[in-house]
Parts: C-alpha cells; sequence; structure tokens
C-alpha cells in the first residue's frame, strides 16, 4: 500500500480508519441497550459517539483520498478505491441514522435504527476484509525492498557483485 501520509514508516489511513470502526461499534452498542431497555441517556451517549465515529470517518476519508491521489493503476488501486467507497457507504448509513435522530429531544435509538446500524457494520466489515488485504500488499512490498537484493541497488553500496 503506497501512502504519501505516513508515520516511522507506515500508513496512515490505516491506523485513522481504526477510530471510526471502533466508535460506530460503541454506538451500536449503546443504541443496542437503549432499544432493549437500557436508560435513556445510553440512546444520546450512542447518538454521540456516532457524531464523533461520523467526524472521525471523515478524516480517514481525506487520508484515503491523499493517498488514492498517486496510487499506480492495477488491482492494488481498485482496492484502494472500493475500501474507500465501502468506508464511505458505513458512513453514509450511520449519517443517515444520526439525520432521523438529530430532531428528537432524547435522540433516542429506534429498531429501525438499530436494524441499520447493524448493516452498516455488515458493510464495514468488508471494508475490514479489504482494509487487511490492502495491508498484505503494502508488507509484501516492503519485504521485497528490504531484500539483499534491493540493497545492491542502492548506489555506494558495499556488496561485491
Amino acid at each position: 500500500m503506497e501512502s504519501r501520509l505516513r508515520v516511522q514508516g507506515q500508513p496512515i489511513q490505516p491506523m485513522l480508519v481504526t477510530f471510526p470502526y471502533g466508535l460506530f461499534v460503541c454506538a451500536t452498542i449503546f443504541d443496542l441497550a437503549d432499544v432493549v431497555g437500557g436508560p435513556a441517556f445510553l440512546g444520546e451517549v450512542g447518538y454521540w459517539t456516532c457524531v464523533a465515529a461520523l467526524v472521525a470517518a471523515g478524516l480517514s476519508t481525506v487520508a484515503g483520498m491523499v493517498d488514492l491521489w498517486d496510487a499506480t493503476g492495477g488491482r492494488t488501486r481498485r482496492t484502494k478505491i472500493t475500501f474507500n467507497l465501502v468506508n464511505a457507504a458505513m458512513a453514509g448509513l450511520f449519517l443517515l441514522t444520526c439525520l432521523g435522530r438529530a430532531q428528537s429531544p432524547q435522540r433516542g435509538a429506534s429498531g429501525i435504527v438499530l436494524a441499520i446500524e447493524l448493516v452498516a457494520l455488515g458493510v464495514g466489515g468488508v471494508g475490514v476484509w479489504l482494509g487487511s488485504r490492502l495491508l498484505r500488499q503494502f508488507e509484501a512490498g516492503r519485504a521485497d525492498a528490504s531484500s539483499i537484493g534491493a540493497l545492491a541497488d542502492v548506489a555506494g553500496s558495499t556488496r561485491a557483485g
């Protein structure tokens, strides 16, 4: 996975994407507790957790777009595009649930909201699979670049040929 945005040689988008995923899961758990009869404040906590996840998803999407800017063609580029579209679809479904709840005073969840969130998490599962595929491609590329043969190409190498 080529990336312009890196921290210590590692692409930053896979690091960023964990925040919205984790927050979306937490929001769904809070909403599930609200729907099954937990205290009413759990629905509001779920709503605000979902809002925080949407902000994190926006940051992750920006990082993904920067990475796509210089991506080479082929399978890796298609996987990156699909990964970003899947993440956007998941965030879009959660955005719909937030918009539907924004006007209610308690911002509580309903069965329909919970169902949409569960579908969104299923879509997010596809995103996790695609992200792991991209990271495996990145790691394979790093292993090739750090091999002994790659060191011979470095100018000034002391390796005898």
